[in-house]
């Protein structure tokens, strides 16, 4: 309890409203909207969420976002090292199937 020569140093504030987070449907269809210039520029959709979405193209890939506020975010970065030893990997078995149907053709006499 406070003596009687101090006062409240700070009257009660009012409580903030609430914060009222979007929906799913609205999470989607500001994601699309979002999404839809980088679409039409070329990207693809690699995973995609009712609140983000991971486009690549080429050498890049773009993450998008939205929260719970309805607000977007977006980052561009470089491939995952998953990615890039998938791409390395695809290149080997390639250039291995050639080598082979090759060996086979020559085997063969067909070449």
């Amino acid at each position: 309890m406070l003596p009687d020569t101090e006062t409240n140093p700070a009257p009660p504030q009012e409580p903030q409203p609430e914060i009222e987070p979007i929906g799913v449907e609205q999470a989607q269809q500001i994601l699309q909207t979002a999404m839809d210039p980088y679409l039409a520029d070329g990207w693809r959709v690699i995973d995609r969420s009712a609140f983000t979405a991971r486009l690549t193209r080429e050498m890049r890939n773009l993450d998008i976002r939205v929260d719970l506020l309805g607000e977007v975010e977006t980052e561009e970065m470089g491939l995952t090292p998953l990615q890039e030893s998938g791409r390395l990997m695809a290149w080997a078995l390639l250039l291995a199937s050639l080598l082979v149907m090759l060996a086979l053709a020559s085997a063969l006499g067909i070449v």
